[in-house]
């Protein structure tokens, strides 16, 4: 079974125009730079979720590798758009 790290948690402040500052301890373990896109989701048990939206981009794009391994289903459809602009 693999390792599952306990969740870390922090007492951060609401500012007054509603910025959140995420911890230094907390950017450097997720490589978070100034600057990169988040995504906070309003979860239904009424918590919030942050996540960086790159992450989110490699974790999206690793779910169709088995789908069509060597193949990069981006370079198709980019081929296909091109096609058609052509057209």
């Amino acid at each position: 079974m693999p390792f599952t790290p306990a969740p870390q948690q922090q007492t951060i402040e609401l500012g007054e125009q509603g910025n959140l500052v995420i911890p230094e301890s907390i950017r450097h373990h997720l490589n978070l730079q100034p600057g990169e896109k988040l995504i906070l989701t309003l979860e239904p048990d009424g918590s919030l979720r942050l996540a960086s939206l790159k992450t989110q981009i490699q974790n999206l794009q690793g779910i169709y590798k088995d789908i069509a391994p060597g193949i990069s289903l981006a370079d198709e459809l980019i081929q296909e758009r091109r096609k058609e602009a052509q057209s």
